[in-house]
């Protein structure tokens, strides 16, 4: 008869309103973690927090009740976490991380980079690399450069990993911890490479010729577009000098604007004053057009009247767009860990170091207006150097020749 009971107690008590209660408070606590996490591993995630404590409570419950007898208490078997030990842990595996990367581990220090997507990221949808010191193969794209960046890093000693970084916090003495669905890295210096989040496509057409004429940055791809006909898309600062810069290079500049340029900013009024400028004033690009080969012209509409008015067409082969900026990841990031200048950039010193001792920030994270590879790797090679010297306790950087 005891025996017919003690299943009835157990469910009973499973779903009590104490233990109900103390499920959802636990729970209450991993809210910021699951959201930030994809779906497949979260479940895993609260069973491997939650599980010990409930076994506990249940265990604990047993012998509840006359004729029962305490029972040696029974836990179920959690999930553990592996844990990782290194010197440097860098979050993003771009041109930034990845020639962070290179140099910490010819440094001899143990380096992780933890990935996120390797397909994703402005160098890897890049369609021709023409700028970057060294390349002369005219048909290698962004992904391929990166590739290979990546695979000297790991040559000379780096551990690379996809994985989702989901928090980061202090590990109490000196270092951080990073927490990933499948491990936690314990690390004396940390580097921020995750990157800008683009905006998801506004036009018709956009996605879709992505690095086949559709561009967000001249300065990488002007000289594609020599003798031929562009389009510009934006008033901001960037797009207007993006556009001086194509003008060097495009038969014609189509600029499109929703509004007037200010008549006060002088960039603007000098980029007007280009012949080889065309200004649509009050217009709206709709679509963008184009076959195998790539776009072929842009759908324009003008705002001036209420009425519905005549969509043009523009023969364009690249279309230039800078609706919006970037914005830098920062997520997984908890509030005032590090210092944030007011454009969403996070903030560094020029060694490449944030306002938290041994966390440094490199790449597009940073917001800098300079959104090149060459950058972005430079900024790899100072942070690793500074890194170095952090590792080692020393206050100087140590230079190979010092003039007097």
């Amino acid at each position: 008869r005891a025996h017919a009971t003690k299943p009835r107690l157990h469910l009973t008590l499973l779903f009590s309103p104490p233990l109900l209660s103390y499920w959802a408070l636990r729970t209450s606590h991993f809210v910021k973690m699951i959201v930030k996490m994809n779906r497949s591993r979260w479940v895993g995630i609260c069973v491997a927090l939650m599980l010990p404590a409930a076994s506990s409570f249940l265990g604990g419950a047993r012998g509840v009740g006359a004729g029962f007898q305490r029972a040696p208490q029974r836990r179920a078997p959690a999930v553990s976490m592996m844990e990782v030990e290194c010197d440097v842990t860098i979050i993003g595996g771009g041109p930034a991380g990845c020639a962070c990367a290179l140099y910490t581990s010819r440094s001899d220090h143990k380096t992780v980079i933890l990935d996120k997507n390797p397909l994703v990221g402005a160098l890897a949808i890049t369609s021709h690399i023409a700028n970057y010191p060294g390349v002369d193969d005219k048909d290698m794209t962004g992904a391929e450069l990166l590739d290979k960046m990546r695979e000297q890093a790991v040559y000379y000693g780096t551990d690379y990993r996809h994985a989702q970084v989901f928090m980061v916090e202090d590990d109490g003495e000196g270092g951080k911890v990073v927490h990933t669905p499948d491990a936690v890295y314990k690390t004396r210096a940390l580097v921020l490479a995750t990157g800008a989040m683009g905006r998801p496509p506004s036009f018709k057409g956009e996605d879709t010729y992505l690095g086949r004429g559709v561009s967000y940055c001249a300065t990488c791809d002007g000289a594609f577009y020599r003798d031929s006909e562009v389009a510009v898309v934006g008033v901001n600062a960037e797009a207007i000098e993006e556009a001086h810069h194509l003008t060097k290079f495009a038969s014609v500049v189509h600029w499109i604007t929703s509004t007037d340029p200010s008549p006060t900013d002088i960039h603007a009024q000098e980029l007007l004053a280009e012949p080889n400028v065309k200004h649509w004033s009050h217009t709206r690009m709709i679509a963008i057009e184009g076959d195998d080969a790539g776009v072929t012209g842009v759908h324009i509409k003008s705002l001036k009247t209420i009425e519905e008015s005549e969509v043009q067409n523009l023969p364009v082969e690249g279309v230039f767009i800078y609706v919006a900026g970037s914005k830098p990841i920062t997520d997984f990031l908890q509030k005032d860990q590090v210092k944030i200048n007011p454009d969403g950039g996070v903030w560094v010193d020029d060694m490449m170091e944030t306002s938290s001792k041994g966390v440094f920030a490199i790449g597009d994270i940073r917001n800098t207006p300079f959104k090149q590879v060459v950058v972005a790797a430079s900024d790899g090679c100072i942070a690793a150097m500074s890194i170095d010297r952090y590792l080692k306790g020393r206050k100087a950087v140590r230079c190979d020749w010092i003039h007097k």
